[in-house]
């Protein structure tokens, strides 16, 4: 069975990983997947995963998506304020207000969770109801990079803290396609479970190796790696899916 045949068989969940600035490569996989219409009845997702699953899934298309990201300019977003993290996120917040087609969970066309990690309990907190720039926000606030969130009574950071693969909120018997950022993270200890491909029943993967790694001071190589996630899903669409549910590609 392809990749391809697995989508297609039942309705399933996109699951989008952590990644530092992989919300490129997030786009690009699931433009693939948009042009085979091949597309989720569920999302979830953590930091870049979490802003590429919730545009979605509030009614941008990846074209809309990518003519944003392509724009993106490091001043967009680049508001420097005293607090615990560089940024304010002022900025960021101001663009999602500005691009979401919708503010809120229950106004999305597909249902949606997020996961954030709360500083005081250490542990991960999924959103999944309420308003969306918030949440976008917290799933997204890279330690040090943005200040944390008051939300809800949390005081919120990166997702990918305790939660890299977005799996936090998915049950067991849940049918997922799951797509994997390979971390080159130099603060990951090698072997470390954030690493991994998790692995669960019903559950298909795909981590592509040696994409193009855009920053904040690297915004230009973003289309490439939108180019090369989009060229290598298209071929692990025509893959078998193997035992493991897993298919890995070098682009």
């Amino acid at each position: 069975m392809t990749l391809k045949d697995w989508l297609e068989a039942e309705p399933f969940t996109l699951t989008l990983s952590s990644g530092f600035f992989s919300f490129f490569a997030h786009t690009g996989m699931l433009r693939a997947l948009e042009e085979e219409n091949l597309l989720p009845q569920r999302l979830t997702g953590t930091s870049a995963g979490a802003l590429v699953a919730s545009c979605w899934a509030a009614g941008m298309d990846t074209s809309d998506l990518k003519g944003v990201l392509f724009k993106l300019k490091r001043q967009d977003f680049w508001d420097p304020g005293f607090g615990w993290g560089l940024l304010k996120g002022q900025k960021f917040q101001g663009i999602l207000k500005d691009i979401l087609p919708v503010k809120r969970f229950d106004e999305c066309r597909a249902e949606l969770s997020l996961s954030a990690y709360d500083t005081k309990s250490k542990s991960t907190i999924i959103i999944n109801s309420g308003e969306l720039i918030p949440a976008i926000y917290a799933s997204c606030a890279i330690p040090f990079l943005f200040h944390p969130i008051h939300y809800n009574g949390y005081r919120l950071l990166d997702g990918g803290i305790k939660d890299r693969p977005a799996l936090a909120d998915v049950r067991n018997d849940e049918r997922v396609f799951y797509h994997h950022i390979v971390s080159v993270s130099p603060w990951r200890k090698k072997g470390s479970k954030a690493l991994e491909v998790p692995t669960k029943n019903n559950m298909a993967s795909l981590q592509l190796y040696d994409l193009p790694r855009s920053g904040p001071t690297k915004l230009k190589v973003g289309p490439e790696a939108y180019q090369a996630a989009y060229e290598a899903t298209k071929k692990a669409l025509q893959r078998n899916v193997g035992s493991d549910g897993c298919i890995s590609l070098a682009v």
